[in-house]
């Protein structure tokens, strides 16, 4: 017997019959005699519905009352599952976040979670009843419902299975695994039986979709086993585990690409200390993420900064760079929205020379210039011109080697 927490998104539970698909996934780990609990989000287009609903009567509403009102998208789902469940003879209870429970800071619309108990869910699991929570939810110190941001029923479900000390966090997608790239755009992309925490939050946070960052994060602090799968195809998923589970580990493993990145160029900064302090402070002021970071220094004592945010952080960092002008005493700020980052991951580069050498090889004879490089110990990220994303995914999938035969 294994106690197992399964995770079904938007897509898994759209509508009736999609539950009820789900409910007879849920039976068979069931009858296999497994311990379950289930996190559901809510159905697919609900919550986009209701932060409209929010955002039609202020754009600039209370983030408390706001969570309010979204936190009833898993609700309603969690409520029609269990319902599903019993329908089909299956003992089923839905918990909302506040009832387990899960607690969060007071950050809302975007909360982290801070503790979270799971001695009565685990009780109930024991009886032979199949627990069914609502995603995306917990309850703030304010002791107010509170939501973890986009994607953070993935988040719930991870911690719920820490909690639950569960076997495993199946993650059900409307995709049957990780693969080693896009296989909208590289037909040959090939499906990993396994991949490390590392690998696996690398390419969530440059652009993979399959799982959200913070998920993975907390994967792998808690070494909860996590397995990505289809809701819709019976077939094996993606292991993401301890890099120990991985017998032979590739050179890279996977090739992520990101169109959501803007490209910013202070032009002919003063060189003296402080300078970049003065950019990069005004730019946290407004929650301004900043990721990859070149700088040019000139003979002349100036020199050229560049570095990326998100695009639909560009507006407010333009705003925030041209109030400090005079303070900062640049000449010009260049914008440059028709960018996109690739990055190449792999544990294999801690042992292996040449990787990312082989990326520049690759982009070179297909004529992409590089804009901007960053590093860490297991990815290379480049910067290239969005028009080229696609040749560049390409290119760099066959020259790694990654093409299925």
């Amino acid at each position: 017997m294994a106690r197992i927490v399964m995770k079904f998104g938007g897509t898994s539970v759209a509508d009736l019959d999609r539950i009820r698909n789900v409910a007879q996934r849920v039976k068979r780990e069931v009858d296999a005699g497994n311990q379950v609990a289930v996190v559901v989000s809510a159905m697919s287009g609900v919550t986009n519905q209701l932060v409209k609903y929010c955002s039609d009567l202020s754009p600039l509403h209370d983030a408390r009352e706001y969570d309010a009102v979204v936190a009833t998208g898993e609700q309603v789902t969690s409520g029609l599952l269990a319902i599903a469940l019993q329908t089909i003879g299956i003992e089923a209870r839905s918990w909302q976040g506040w009832q387990i429970p899960l607690g969060t800071d007071t950050a809302y619309g975007k909360a982290r979670i801070q503790s979270i108990e799971g001695e009565a869910v685990t009780r109930q699991m024991e009886a032979g009843q199949v627990a069914v929570v609502a995603g995306f939810q917990g309850v703030s110190s304010e002791n107010r419902i509170a939501t973890l941001g986009r994607g953070g029923s993935d988040t719930s479900a991870v911690a719920l299975a820490a909690a639950l000390k569960a076997d495993r966090c199946d993650i059900y997608t409307d995709v049957d695994g990780v693969y080693t790239t896009d296989p909208r755009i590289v037909p040959k992309a090939r499906k990993l039986n396994k991949i490390s925490y590392e690998e696996m939050l690398e390419l969530a946070s440059v652009g993979a979709k399959v799982l959200q960052t913070r998920s993975v994060e907390l994967a792998m602090n808690e070494r909860v086993r996590v397995q990505v799968l289809s809701s819709f195809q019976d077939l094996p998923g993606t292991m993401v585990v301890d890099e120990d589970e991985i017998v032979e580990k590739e050179n890279v493993s996977g090739i992520a690409y990101s169109r959501d990145e803007a490209k910013i160029t202070v032009r002919r900064v003063p060189d003296r200390p402080g300078i970049a302090a003065t950019i990069f402070g005004a730019l946290n002021e407004q929650n301004v993420n900043v990721d990859m970071i070149v700088q040019n220094i000139s003979a002349d004592g100036t020199t050229d900064m560049t570095f990326t945010v998100g695009k639909a952080d560009l507006p407010r960092a333009r705003e925030a760079l041209a109030a400090t002008q005079s303070q900062i005493g640049y000449a010009e700020l260049l914008e440059d929205p028709d960018v996109a980052k690739i990055s190449v991951v792999g544990v294999g580069m801690r042992s292996h020379a040449g990787v990312a050498n082989t990326m520049f090889r690759a982009l070179a004879d297909k004529a992409i210039n590089i804009q901007v490089i960053s590093t860490s110990e297991i990815k290379v990220s480049v910067l290239i011109a969005a028009e080229y994303t696609e040749l560049a995914v390409r290119a760099l999938h066959t020259a790694y080697g990654l093409d299925a035969s």
